[in-house]
C-alpha cells in the first residue's frame, strides 16, 4: 500500500483543476477539506503551513491566536504614552535621512494634537518618496521615548487618500503562532476565508461534545457552541477586554479549554489501553536474589520503598507491559527500588537496561549497582559514548550474548549497532531530560516475539498530583514519600556574593570539623567550556585562600578516568572541598558532605537548585546550603531563592516550579505534542481536571465513536509519545 503524508492525503480528493469554490462544494465537513482549497494557498504555502500543523480547513480554525492587538480605535497623537501600542492617523510634516552610526529614515507626522517620529533602519528610495510632505497615513506601532518627540520603530502603515474614509478595524487583531515564511497577514487571510465558509452555513464543524458532556462543565454560565467560540476568538468584537482574553477565562476560551483537556485525557487513556493489550513476560517477585540483596544492605528499606517495590513486582507479574512512574524526592532511595525490581527480572534469565541522562550519573549508577550486585554473581556493564575500539566491542558482545545481566548507560544504549540478547526491563532515570525519540528507540530494542519490555520511569523532580494525573494518565504512579531515618532537613541561607569571605570562612570551619563541602560554579552563558573554566579558576582561588585544605575539581570536560579518580578521593575523604560545575546535579552520593555552596544561584531554576542541594544532607550531620547571588536580583530570581529558603519539600518546590516555568518545560515534553496545548493551561485550568476525567469516562462509555475524531482534532499525529 502506498504511504502518503497527511497533507497529501487531504489533497488527493481535491486534485481536479476546478475553481476553489467548486472544490469546496464537494464536501461539507471542514476537517475533510485541504487547506489548498483556499485562495492564495498553493503547494509552497501549504508545505510551510504543515510546520504549524495546518493541513485542513478545520486545522486553520484550531490554530488559535496567541494574543491580540486593539486596532479598532484611532488614538490622538497627543494622548500617546511610552509603551502603548496604538493606531494613529496624521499628516507627514517632514521626511529626511539621518546619517549617524547607521543610516536612518526619519518621518515626522502630526494630527493637530501632537507629533511623533517614525524611525526606519531598513528602507528604500521608493518608501522615502511615498512618505512625502502632506501625505496622510494611518499606522500601528509601539510608542517609545525619542530625542525630540515620541517615536515608533518600523510601524505598520498605509496611505489614506483624501477622498477616502479608511474604516477602522471592526474586531481585535489576532496575533498567531507562526513559522518562517508564513506572515501574520497570510494567517489572517486564510482564517478569514474559513470563517466566511462557516458563516454561509454550508460548511461546518462537528460538535463532538454533546449537551450531556458539556453539562459536566462546572459553571452556571452556559458555554457557547464550538462554532461561536471559534468565531469569537478569531475575531473578538471591539468592546472585548484584551486583558480578560489574556487571562484565559472568557467563556469562548473555556469552551475550547474543556474540549482540549478532554482530548488529551482521552488520548492518554487510549494509549494506556493499547499498552495493556500488548503482551509481556511475567516475572514473580521476592525471589532468592531479592532476599540476598536485602540481607547485604547496611540499612532497612523505608515503608515507602517497600510499598513501591511491591507495586512494581505486582506489575511485573502481570502479562502486559508495566508502565510505571516512580517519583521520589532527592535522597529517597529510588536506586535501591530499581535494583530490587531489576533482580526479579534477572533471576528469570532476562536482561535489564538502565538509562541516565549524563555520563556522571550513569557512572554513579554503574558503581552503586556493581557494588551491590557483584557479590550476588550478577554481571553489570557500563556503556558510555567514551568507550571506543576493542573495549566497546567487548561490551557490545557481552550485551548481545546475554552475559551482561544489567547494562547502565546514557543515550549510547540506543545507538545503532547496540543489541541486547533478551532485554525485558527498561529503567529510565530523570526521564524528562531525554527526548521522546530517544526513549522510543530504547523501547524498540526490548520488543521481540510479540512481547514488549516493562518500563520503569524514575524522577527526583516530583510532579504535582494534579499534573501527574493529567499528563501521565497512561502511567501508573508510585510515590516514595518518606526519607531514610536520621535524615535532617538541609538549612538554606541566601546571601550576596559581597560576603564571599564569610562563606570561605564557613567552609574552613566545616572542613576543620571533619566535614566535606561542595562549591558549585555556574555561568550565565550556556557554555560548558566557559563553565569549566570558571570552575578551574575558582579552584585556584580557593586553594590559595584555604591552603590547609585539599581542594579538588570536577567538570564535564574531564576524561572519565580522571573524573572517576577525583570522585573516588572525595568519597574516601581525601578531598575536603570539591569545586564543580552543575555536572554533579544528580546522582552523587557522599554522606560526609554537609555543606553546599552554589555560586550565582540566581541563574538556576528551582529544580536544579533543589537537586544540587540534595547532594548534602545524606548523612547524620546537620547540613547547610548557601545560595550566593550577584545583585541586582530580578523578581523571578527573588521568588525562586525565597522558595528554596522556605522549604525542603520537593513536591512544594515542584508545584512552584511549574507555576514559574510551565508544565511543558518542567516535563521536557515540548517536542512531543503532550502539554503543547493551544488554549488550555494546566495551572490556570486545574480546577477543571476532575470534570475533564468525568467527561472522558462518559465519552468512552456512551459515545466511543466521538473519541478518535476529538483526539485527531486537537492532537493530530502527535500521539506516539505514549509508546515511550
Amino acid at each position: 500500500m502506498m504511504c502518503v503524508s497527511r497533507l497529501q492525503w487531504v489533497q488527493l480528493a481535491y486534485m481536479n483543476p476546478t475553481a476553489p469554490s467548486k472544490r469546496l462544494q464537494s464536501a461539507r465537513s471542514l476537517d475533510q477539506i485541504s487547506v489548498t482549497s483556499l485562495k492564495g494557498v498553493g503547494p509552497r504555502v501549504a508545505e510551510k503551513l504543515t510546520k504549524l500543523g495546518i493541513y485542513t480547513l478545520q486545522d486553520v480554525l484550531f490554530h488559535l491566536p496567541l494574543r491580540y492587538q486593539d486596532r479598532t480605535r484611532i488614538v490622538p497623537i497627543g494622548s500617546l504614552r511610552p509603551g502603548a501600542q496604538a493606531v494613529i492617523e496624521g499628516e507627514v510634516d517632514l521626511t529626511e535621512i539621518s546619517f549617524g552610526r547607521r543610516r536612518t529614515l526619519l518621518c515626522r507626522i502630526s494630527d493637530g494634537t501632537g507629533s511623533i517620529t517614525f524611525r526606519f533602519f531598513h528602507f528604500s528610495k521608493a518608501q522615502q518618496a511615498a512618505l512625502g510632505r502632506g501625505i496622510k497615513i494611518r499606522c500601528y506601532g509601539e510608542v517609545r521615548p525619542g530625542k525630540v518627540t515620541m517615536e515608533m520603530i518600523h510601524p505598520e502603515y498605509q496611505r489614506v487618500e483624501d477622498d477616502e474614509a479608511l474604516p477602522a478595524e471592526d474586531s481585535l487583531t489576532p496575533i498567531y503562532p507562526t513559522t518562517e515564511g508564513v506572515h501574520q497577514l497570510t494567517l489572517r487571510n486564510i482564517t478569514g476565508q474559513v470563517l466566511e465558509y462557516l458563516e454561509t452555513g454550508n460548511y461546518g464543524l462537528t460538535e463532538w461534545l454533546n449537551n450531556e458532556v458539556l453539562s459536566v462543565f462546572p459553571s452556571s454560565q452556559a458555554l457557547p457552541s464550538l462554532t461561536d467560540a471559534l468565531v469569537f476568538l478569531h475575531r473578538p468584537p471591539p468592546d472585548t477586554s484584551v486583558e480578560r482574553l489574556e487571562q484565559g477565562f472568557h467563556p469562548a476560551q473555556q469552551r475550547l479549554v474543556f474540549e482540549e483537556l478532554i482530548s488529551h485525557q482521552l488520548s492518554l487513556r487510549k494509549l494506556r489501553q493499547r499498552v495493556r493489550s500488548n503482551s509481556a513476560y511475567k516475572f514473580s517477585g521476592h525471589g532468592k536474589l531479592n532476599r540476598l540483596f536485602l540481607e547485604q544492605l547496611p540499612f532497612e528499606l523505608t515503608g515507602a520503598q517497600s510499598r513501591v517495590v511491591d507495586e512494581i513486582l505486582q506489575d511485573l507479574a502481570c502479562g502486559h507491559p508495566m508502565m510505571r512512574l516512580v517519583q521520589g524526592d532527592v535522597g529517597s532511595g529510588k536506586t535501591v527500588v530499581a535494583a530490587l525490581s531489576a533482580l526479579t527480572v534477572i533471576e528469570s534469565g532476562y536482561q535489564v537496561a538502565l538509562m541516565a541522562p549524563t555520563e556522571l550519573l550513569s557512572e554513579q549508577h554503574f558503581h552503586n549497582l556493581k557494588q551491590w550486585l557483584d557479590p550476588l554473581g550478577m554481571k553489570v556493564e557500563w556503556l558510555s559514548g567514551k568507550h571506543k575500539g576493542k573495549a566497546r566491542a567487548e561490551i557490545l558482545e557481552r550485551m548481545k550474548s546475554g552475559t551482561a545481566n544489567l547494562v547502565v548507560g546514557t543515550h549510547a544504549l540506543f545507538q545503532e549497532g547496540v543489541e541486547f540478547n533478551n532485554l525485558a526491563f527498561i529503567i529510565v532515570d530523570e526521564q524528562h531530560r531525554f527526548g521522546v525519540h530517544q526513549r522510543l528507540a530504547l523501547r524498540e530494542k526490548g520488543s521481540r516475539d510479540g512481547k514488549h519490555s516493562h518500563q520503569l520511569i524514575m524522577t527526583a523532580t516530583p510532579i504535582p498530583r494534579t499534573l501527574a494525573m493529567t499528563a501521565y494518565a497512561d502511567l501508573d504512579v508510585s510515590v516514595i514519600d518518606e526519607l531514610p531515618s536520621g535524615r535532617k532537613p538541609v538549612k538554606t541561607v541566601v546571601i550576596p556574593n559581597t560576603r564571599r569571605e564569610e562563606v570561605v570562612q564557613r567552609v574552613r570551619t566545616a572542613c576543620s570539623e571533619g566535614q566535606q563541602a561542595y562549591w558549585v560554579c555556574t555561568l550565565i552563558e550556556e557554555s560548558e567550556v566557559l563553565q569549566c573554566q570558571a570552575a578551574a579558576d575558582t579552584e585556584v582561588l580557593l586553594q590559595e585562600a584555604l591552603p590547609d585544605l585539599s581542594v579538588g575539581l570536577v567538570h564535564g570536560r574531564m576524561k572519565s578516568a580522571e573524573k572517576e579518580a577525583i570522585m573516588k578521593r572525595f568519597k574516601l575523604g581525601e578531598i575536603d572541598l570539591l569545586v564543580a560545575t552543575t555536572v554533579i546535579e544528580v546522582g552523587v552520593d557522599v554522606p560526609n558532605a554537609s555543606l553546599m555552596i552554589i555560586e550565582n544561584a540566581e541563574r538556576l531554576g528551582l529544580a536544579q537548585l533543589h537537586q544540587l542541594r540534595g547532594r548534602v544532607g545524606r548523612g547524620c550531620a546537620e547540613s547547610n546550603c548557601v545560595l550566593m547571588y550577584h545583585a541586582p536580583l530580578s523578581r523571578l530570581a527573588k521568588e525562586r531563592l525565597a522558595i528554596m529558603r522556605k522549604t525542603n519539600d520537593g513536591f512544594e518546590i515542584a508545584r512552584k516550579d511549574m507555576e514559574i516555568r510551565g508544565p511543558g518545560e518542567m516535563l521536557g515534553t515540548r517536542q512531543t505534542g503532550l502539554l503543547q496545548m493551544r488554549v488550555a493551561d494546566l495551572m490556570r485550568d486545574q480546577k477543571l481536571l476532575p470534570f475533564v476525567r468525568d467527561s472522558a469516562d462518559l465519552l468512552l462509555e456512551k459515545y466511543p465513536d466521538h473519541v478518535d475524531p476529538l483526539i485527531q482534532r486537537w492532537i493530530g499525529d502527535n500521539v506516539q509519545y505514549g509508546d515511550v
